[in-house]
Formats: structure tokens, sequence, C-alpha cells
């Protein structure tokens, strides 16, 4: 894989990830064509999408929800990615 890219998600040239994090074609586009950074900010995303809807990434409808984000997210492929709401983030008490 390339050393610097013009990264797909943020138009800029970065390093590479240099690695393929799934093993599929999603995973080698994301290692040849996404900048670090950028995927250190999908690896935030994920998680509160992650914690938001309560995936369980045994279940191939989570992991088909996930992928799909992972899409939208960084290559604008699916128009409609999840949506956190952070509203009452900091205002609800226990």
């Amino acid at each position: 894989m390339a050393d610097t890219i013009k990264c797909a998600h943020c138009g800029e040239k970065r390093p590479a990830l240099g690695y393929a994090p799934f093993p599929n074609a999603l995973g080698q586009k994301i290692g040849s064509e996404i900048c670090q950074p950028c995927w250190s900010g999908w690896l935030q995303k994920q998680t509160q999408i992650i914690n938001h809807y309560g995936l369980d990434l045994t279940n191939p409808d989570a992991q088909t929800f996930l992928f799909d984000n992972i899409k939208g997210f960084l290559f604008g492929e699916v128009p409609q990615t999840a949506e956190i709401d952070t509203s009452k983030e900091g205002s609800v008490k226990w």
C-alpha cells in the first residue's frame, strides 16, 4: 500500500492506514484510500454507534448496519448513516 495517499474522506495528502482492517474488499479499500487520522475518527464514531444502538456484532444484521455506516462515514456511499442524539448529553442524572 502507498505511504502517502490523497484520502477519500478528507481529501488531504496524508499517510495511508497501511493495512486492511477487515479481511474483505471494504477492508482493502479502507487500507489503501483512508488516512490514519480519518480512520481514528471513524473508530470514535463506531464506538458511539455500537453503544448508542446496543449493537451485538455477532448478529449479521448489526454487522451490515455497521458496515453501511462505515461506507457512509468514510466514502459517502450510503446516504443514510446512523444519527446519535446528543441533545441530552451531560443533562441525564442517575
